[in-house]
């Protein structure tokens, strides 16, 4: 997903990306491997779609697009609160997607999930709408859920503080932690995929769940089976090894994935950061997992190497296929280093 709303324009101007118009935010690396996908035309200026429930959204403009997905600004008949339509083809990915939000991110269960764990908020979108236009394709409509970390990163030109990235991971092990036991792993995380909100709270979200995969139907846990998905699907840099494997990911997958992120956002690269080849960055990858002292090395440098990104790499890459991560012990490691640092989950984020 590639919008955010500008916060300093009082018009709510939406601004975005694209290889043409803002070359420097360009996109990760993907495999040219995934399986062939149908190509997705413009829709006419003002054309109106109705989702399932019969509510009107009226296009305004389009804000961003790629082959295989197109993102428009909408608004509700006399009202001014704009949205986010995003349309791809109806048996395309975005039916996951539609897929994970009906069956895992009901409002319902989000509201008991905060009750039951004493919180305030969780980063799972909320998706205001859904429907099918032109018998061709399939829309998911979403609020406003502010500018994307990529996005950030980009215009900062710097890497993350030490301090930043922790709060970040621990609001994300929320979401997964939720996601996770709701028989879902998301799959792609990366900074694409993480949205900031501006405000007090600063709130985060996990978004993109096209990849997302349901890793233990009926709590049954899916067996290891390599060649099983089409392999190396999502963000090249930050994919699990089980994704490059073409495995159904599992829970450790996505905290592993969590991990490379956390690295490349606080020192900006990874040792297969340039590497184009998906094969190549799987047998780095493969290589690293079992070296965490030497992905650290090479990540930090002469710098010192921050102990709470040891502990928590040691644990994720330590995990079975299967295992139940411990997630409250991943959390508390990183909130405490946190604190040490002067900081707090809790606390704004200093972007």
């Amino acid at each position: 997903m590639a919008f955010f709303l500008n916060h300093r324009n009082q018009k709510h101007c939406f601004l975005y990306y694209s290889k043409i118009n803002l070359p420097c935010l360009k996109p990760y690396a993907r495999s040219k491997r995934a399986k062939h996908a149908v190509a997705v035309e413009l829709l006419q200026e003002c054309e109106e779609v109705t989702d399932m429930t019969g509510k009107k959204w009226k296009l305004q403009r389009l804000l961003s697009q790629s082959p295989t997905e197109l993102l428009y600004e909408v608004l509700r008949p006399n009202s001014k609160e704009s949205h986010i339509l995003k349309l791809g083809a109806k048996e395309g990915k975005i039916f996951n997607e539609q897929n994970f939000l009906q069956r895992a991110a009901k409002p319902a269960a989000v509201d008991k999930w905060l009750k039951q764990n004493k919180m305030d908020f969780l980063g799972i979108p909320s998706c205001a709408g859904f429907g099918l236009h032109a018998d061709s394709y399939r829309f998911l409509i979403f609020p406003d859920m502010g500018r994307s970390l990529h996005s950030v990163i980009e215009k900062e030109n710097k890497p993350l503080s030490e301090s930043v990235v922790l709060q970040l991971a621990c609001r994300i092990l929320d979401v997964l932690r939720f996601i996770h036991s709701n028989e879902y792993v998301h799959a792609d995380i990366n900074a694409e995929n993480i949205y900031i909100k501006p405000g007090q709270d600063a709130q985060v979200y996990l978004v993109g769940y096209c990849h997302a995969f349901r890793y233990c139907p009926g709590g049954k846990h899916v067996e290891y089976r390599e060649a099983s998905r089409t392999p190396h699907e999502g963000a090249l840099p930050f994919i699990s090894v089980d994704a490059h494997k073409g495995a159904g990911p599992s829970r450790r997958s996505d905290l592993q994935s969590l991990g490379y992120c956390m690295l490349h956002w606080h020192m900006g690269t990874l040792p297969w950061i340039e590497l184009a080849q998906p094969e190549q960055v799987a047998v780095q990858k493969q290589r690293y997992r079992q070296d965490v002292d030497a992905l650290l090395r090479h990540c930090f440098g002469k710098k010192r190497v921050s102990s709470a990104f040891h502990t928590y790499l040691k644990s994720v890459m330590a995990l079975e296929y299967s295992e139940e991560p411990n997630y409250s012990s991943l959390k508390n490691g990183l909130s405490a280093a946190l604190h040490q640092l002067g900081g707090s989950v809790e606390s704004p984020l200093s972007l």
